[in-house]
């Protein structure tokens, strides 16, 4: 219905299934902030799919195969899946994702 009414703008950043997990709000500098299976999405939020930033950060491949020895799925469970984008300070948000069984944490700069 959001679609017909043309009341919404779809993301149309990625063709791939990307596992969408957490979200950041940057109200002051109008940008939205997505984790996803390996990937962090920055988003302009007057249009979605303008100018769309992304940062591909997958689990290492060492990470990778030791989740797949443990007997994980390798589609579903050994990845970089981000769960943590915390604002820092005003040019910095700080980021937490699975690495596959072995997490790993860093800082984005927003500038």
């Amino acid at each position: 219905d959001l679609l017909l009414s043309n009341s919404c703008i779809p993301f149309l950043g990625s063709t791939e299934r990307l596992d969408f997990r957490t979200l950041l709000l940057d109200e002051e500098r109008g940008r939205l902030l997505i984790g996803a299976k390996d990937h962090i999405f920055l988003l302009n939020l007057v249009d979605l799919n303008k100018n769309v930033k992304k940062i591909y950060w997958p689990a290492t491949k060492e990470k990778v195969e030791l989740c797949k020895l443990a007997g994980k799925d390798a589609h579903t469970e050994c990845a970089n899946f981000i769960r943590v984008l915390q604002p820092y300070n005003r040019t910095h948000v700080y980021v937490c994702g699975t690495g596959a069984f072995h997490p790993l944490c860093g800082y984005i700069e927003l500038g």
